[in-house]
């Protein structure tokens, strides 16, 4: 069955509580705004995603390495790099009973939308968090944890160049966490202040940009489609207009999928021209021109930047995959996950807790784990129950161990969307598994 699309959200954020994937942070001590803790379904759901993510933009190419760099940085990064004066949301405050604050370009009238009161001049908020260096707290100490990881990557560019074999066109990419102080976070995890960011910047020589960033405008694009299984209907690309591009932007493009309150940003492909590089050799005062090695010509390469976070990811996941169905009078809850982000790809159940199916649903469960991500389930309640459970996490594939097992060394398959049962030979379970994964 359609689940209503403003009912959605409730049901994802409802499933991810009672299922493991989301827990409010801190919240014995009634939550934190804009900060979450994944539980052991969702950072299983995150590391397949981020691990997908590597393989197919690093370890599949020879063009792109990776880095890890610093969460703090030295300030004057952040001033080169423009997000000292920049980096800004203008903030306005109720001045009426409730005095919460928000995005004055966010509202759509003069008064509070909680309580009516009247609302502050706007002024402009910094979004970075800043920390001081050191034991003493004072204009010297101050540093910021960063807001993105693309500043690394510049940074550390004559490095990279310097020790790797690497010629433009080349990428740097990086998965780590950001921090944004929003003035408004929100909609579950799609709005946070502490995050994790996956980027790439691709070096490309100046001229060619247009070319690259159709390039990567359509790979990302079909990355979700064809490696995430996101539907297409769900997808668009949304063309920045002029007037709204970044300081560093020549041009923009977000790809966007419809959530439950609105069409929103998934991910954003963005050339940078050679400003980051530029500005930061002139901050620095240290060379970052790039010698072509084919041509002698020297230059600042320009920039391709791909970036999207893993919890935009994971909430558009799980958006996307969250059906419901009637089945013999009751709704079945299911996560259509594709088979490579789901947080468990087999379960193995024995159809009850008697003793002689314990050693034979073990011994399947050994033989599946070194190929797939397994979940061994003999917990209380029949087998129907269990295999909703599995459903609801979106598990592709159980199989059941029965007393029929003990004579004909054979398991039943379960598969999750069409819940067909397929009678296999433990000896051949694997090799099944892997013709029924694809």
């Amino acid at each position: 069955m359609t689940v209503p699309r403003e009912q959605l959200m409730e049901k994802v954020v409802a499933l991810c509580k009672r299922r493991g994937f989301v827990y409010p942070s801190s919240e014995i001590y009634g939550g934190l705004s804009g900060f979450y803790d994944y539980g052991p379904y969702g950072i299983a759901l995150k590391r397949n995603i981020r691990a997908l993510w590597w393989r197919h933009n690093v370890e599949l190419r020879d063009d792109v390495v990776g880095l890890e760099s610093t969460l703090i940085m030295h300030p004057e990064v952040w001033v080169a790099s423009g997000h000292v004066d920049n980096f800004v949301d203008p903030l306005v405050q109720c001045l009426g009973e409730c005095k919460r604050r928000y995005r004055a370009d966010q509202l759509s009238s003069d008064r509070c939308p909680q309580c009516g009161g009247e609302l502050s001049e706007a002024r402009m908020f910094n979004l970075m968090f800043a920390t001081n260096i050191g034991p003493v707290e004072d204009s010297a100490s101050r540093a910021y944890l960063r807001p993105e990881t693309a500043q690394g990557m510049f940074v550390d560019f004559k490095n990279v160049l310097n020790s790797m074999r690497v010629r433009v066109p080349f990428g740097i990419a990086q998965q780590g966490r950001a921090f944004r102080n929003e003035i408004t976070p929100g909609n579950f995890v799609f709005r946070l202040r502490e995050f994790e960011l996956m980027e790439i910047e691709f070096f490309v020589k100046p001229g060619t940009d247009d070319h690259w960033f159709q390039y990567w405008r359509q790979l990302r694009m079909d990355w979700y489609t064809k490696v995430l299984g996101v539907h297409s209907e769900r997808l668009r690309f949304f063309d920045h207009p002029k007037a709204s591009l970044s300081h560093y932007s020549k041009q923009t493009t977000d790809i966007e999928y419809e959530f439950p309150f609105a069409w929103g940003e998934l991910e954003g492909v963005a050339d940078r021209t050679d400003f980051d590089l530029r500005v930061h050799q002139e901050h620095s005062g240290e060379d970052l021109s790039y010698l072509d090695p084919e041509t002698n010509e020297r230059y600042l390469p320009w920039v391709i930047e791909p970036a999207v976070s893993v919890e935009r990811i994971l909430i558009t996941l799980l958006l996307d995959a969250y059906d419901e169905e009637d089945v013999r009078g009751e709704t079945r809850v299911l996560l259509r996950f594709h088979r490579d982000v789901a947080p468990v790809q087999v379960a193995v159940m024995p159809l009850s807790k008697k003793e002689e199916l314990i050693a034979p649903a073990r011994e399947v469960m050994g033989l599946l784990k070194p190929w797939y991500r397994t979940e061994y389930d003999q917990t209380g309640g029949n087998i129907g129950r269990r295999y909703r459970r599995q459903d609801e996490i979106g598990t592709p594939f159980c199989i059941t161990v029965d007393f029929d097992t003990l004579n004909d060394r054979a398991v039943t398959i379960r598969e999750r969307d069409s819940m067909e049962q397929e009678r296999v030979p433990v000896a051949g379970l694997v090799d099944r598994l892997r013709e029924r994964f694809g």
